[in-house]
């Protein structure tokens, strides 16, 4: 099954390709949209380099991958973020068959509208219901509370905390990192905010 194109009520998520390279590196120049993943921007040369890992990675599993969201406004097409589902990976992400890791980062002139939890409720619909997952995870930074407070409102639930190693840590490292779960049993969560 190819990566499907998915859509909200506000978002339309298009799955990554080539022709959003540039996107990615509006996103990934501000400090602060990266400062619970790396200490700094990310230089063009290192937004390539990890994009065409994002695209291999976009092809390990049928249906997983990255999406590039924008919101629609009338005529108007704006980029809001990045959208991860994709196969588990990384030391502290073994790979498991019917199992995703869950990600967003948006520009930070979306942030605190509802747009993250918008998005990623649709990827785990998506995950589910179209895909037949059996559990949904995602990790972020202890101290990361924003990201955290969106994973609650998605009805997923702390699991683990755990620590990592970092060749270059970000600040808050020392108190770790969490990991939260949904699985398929339990979805549709109960609903309180419904974007």
């Amino acid at each position: 099954m190819p990566q499907a194109a998915l859509r909200t009520d506000r978002v339309e998520l298009v799955p990554l390709a080539d022709e959003h390279i540039e996107l990615e590196v509006e996103l990934d120049a501000d400090p602060l949209v990266l400062r619970y993943l790396d200490p700094r921007a990310r230089t063009r040369d290192e937004v390539v380099a990890a994009h065409a890992e994002r695209m291999k990675r976009g092809t390990r599993v049928d249906g997983l991958g990255l999406w590039v969201g924008f919101t629609v406004r009338g005529a108007q097409r704006e980029f809001v973020g990045l959208w991860m589902l994709q196969p588990p990976h990384g030391p502290s992400q073994p790979f498991a068959a019917g199992e995703a890791d869950l990600g967003f980062r948006l520009l930070r002139r979306w942030w605190r509208q509802g747009y993250a939890s918008e998005g990623a409720r649709e990827l785990l619909r998506h995950g589910f219901e179209d895909l037949g997952l059996t559990r949904i995870f995602a990790q972020t930074m202890a101290v990361n509370r924003p990201s955290r407070a969106t994973l609650e409102t998605l009805g997923m639930h702390h699991v683990r905390s755990f620590h990592e190693g970092y060749d270059e840590p970000v600040p808050g490292f020392e108190h770790g990192e969490v990991e939260y779960e949904i699985r398929r049993v339990d979805w549709p969560p109960p609903q309180t905010d419904t974007r």
